[in-house]
């Protein structure tokens, strides 16, 4: 049913969703794919250009030549090697060494993230040691991968931290209560220290304390419950801070990125317009076409039936033949009215917002539909967006077991907007099939996106972006 604006949710069922969502976050599979890329960043931080600088520095300033050395390595001893190492480091790294790490950072925030980073062009040096030479010094993309790994060490140190402090500390303060009665038993009269109980600020002088009794030991249970339901957002912040950092240093640039997105999107839409062609010939053919054959057979046999001089001679038979003959002309005439509806519906006539309410009135799940679209689309994109919701009305009602679908469209800075959440029982995923990659590739043909967020026992919600105009 259509609303002109959307209805509130009442604050106990806003508590209990993003309480539920808070509980389910440190379980949920994107939460450990996270854990597992702020954990790839640890070698990193030591292949890295700056502990590179550092550890050349101290070995060159061993053998730095000074009128009276001391026994160890001075300061400008260390300053004058490392100007040697820092003048030469980038260099050497910005020629392939950096390439080649930036190259494995792609692949694992593809692998882990669902991150894809088109690679840079490769390098072209001229002949020659100075041809060489010189496609270092103006190779770009080398020098942007230097400049992610000087970047990426201070993200780096704070994804271990949080992994490390927020989910490794956070699961040890949940064992205090179960191991203290096996651990502290003792004599009487015997007295044991405290034990230290760590929490994320302990490392800044504050928020370390000290239990020693079976009560406290609940208290450290309780901080590491809140450590373990903070640790998956703080991760998402480095792994956010990281995924900023590649998609600007790492890729090929945003022109070069932007002239492969329409490469692809072109591609794309030429293989969605050859399979459509091919899906109406394969539904004219199965359907339409033989249907038409067979009306002309039945009234060919009637023909026959009928005598040169027009006499019947076997009413019957002309009186069957006839009626199979009308059967399949408004067989036929269905088919066909059902093919061209599935290229352009034609509710869409009236405006996506009509054709919309027409397609939540027909679903079998209840839909609470909200439309706010102040222009209309081009016809290209209505078109998308209709088939979008219808396919993903048909999921719902196949796959999620819903009781409701809350369906949100606007259309707000050039873009139309596309919201729908089920209350069902989650686990949407393209790689499954249900007809979602496919819809993602239509949204990715007119330069448009989809999101979807669908944990293992709901909600999920889907996001489709499309420009309004294609």
């Amino acid at each position: 049913r259509p609303a002109s604006g959307p209805s509130p949710l009442r604050p106990a069922a806003a508590g209990l969703a993003v309480l539920q969502a808070a509980v389910r976050a440190p379980l949920s599979g994107r939460a450990r794919r996270e854990v597992l890329f702020c954990l790839s960043g640890l070698p990193f931080v030591l292949v890295n250009p700056v502990t590179v600088f550092l550890v050349s520095a101290d070995l060159l300033s061993l053998f730095w030549p000074t009128p009276a050395r001391p026994p160890s390595p001075s300061w400008p001893d260390v300053v004058a090697a490392g100007t040697v190492a820092g003048l030469l480091l980038p260099l050497l790294v910005a020629t392939g060494a950096a390439r080649a790490i930036g190259a494995a950072c792609r692949r694992l925030a593809a692998r882990l993230l669902g991150e894809r980073i088109a690679a840079p062009p490769p390098r072209r040096p001229r002949p020659g040691l100075l041809g060489g030479l010189e496609a270092r010094l103006r190779d770009g993309p080398g020098w942007r991968a230097v400049a992610y790994l000087l970047l990426k060490l201070p993200v780096a140190l704070f994804g271990c931290y949080a992994v490390v402090l927020f989910w490794g500390v956070g699961l040890i303060n949940l064992t205090y209560p179960f191991w203290w009665l096996t651990f502290r038993n003792h004599a009487p009269g015997v007295q044991l220290r405290p034990v230290p109980v760590f929490t994320p600020f302990g490392w800044f002088g504050q928020g370390t304390f000290h239990v020693a009794t079976l009560p406290g030991t609940f208290v450290a249970f309780a901080a590491g419950a809140g450590m373990l339901l903070a640790a998956p957002w703080v991760t998402r912040a480095a792994v956010a801070a990281d995924r900023g950092l590649m998609r600007g240093l790492l890729g090929s640039g945003r022109l070069a990125q932007r002239v492969r997105d329409l490469e692809h999107t072109r591609a794309l839409a030429v293989d969605d317009s050859a399979a459509l062609l091919r899906r109406v010939e394969r539904n004219l053919h199965d359907g339409a076409q033989i249907r038409l054959a067979t009306l002309a057979m039945d009234l060919g046999m009637a023909k026959e039936k009928l005598g040169d001089d027009g006499e019947v001679l076997d009413p019957t038979a002309v009186r069957e033949l006839v009626t199979s003959a009308h059967q399949a002309a408004k067989d036929a005439l269905i088919e066909l009215r059902d093919l061209a509806r599935g290229i352009h519906p034609p509710v869409l006539d009236n405006g996506l917002a009509d054709a919309l309410a027409t397609l939540a009135a027909g679903s079998a799940i209840p839909v609470e539909l909200t439309t706010r679209i102040p222009r209309r689309p081009t016809p290209a994109i209505e078109t998308i967006a209709y088939f979008c919701a219808a396919e993903l009305l048909a999921n719902a009602v196949k796959h999620s077991d819903a009781g409701i679908i809350k369906a949100d469209v606007t259309g707000r800075d050039g873009m139309l907007v596309l919201d729908m959440t089920d209350d069902g029982r989650g686990g949407a995923d393209p790689v499954r099939g249900s007809g979602l990659s496919g819809l993602a590739q239509r949204v990715s043909t007119v330069d448009g996106r989809m999101d979807i967020v669908s944990p293992p026992g709901g909600p999920t919600r889907i996001i489709v972006r499309l420009p309004l105009r294609a």
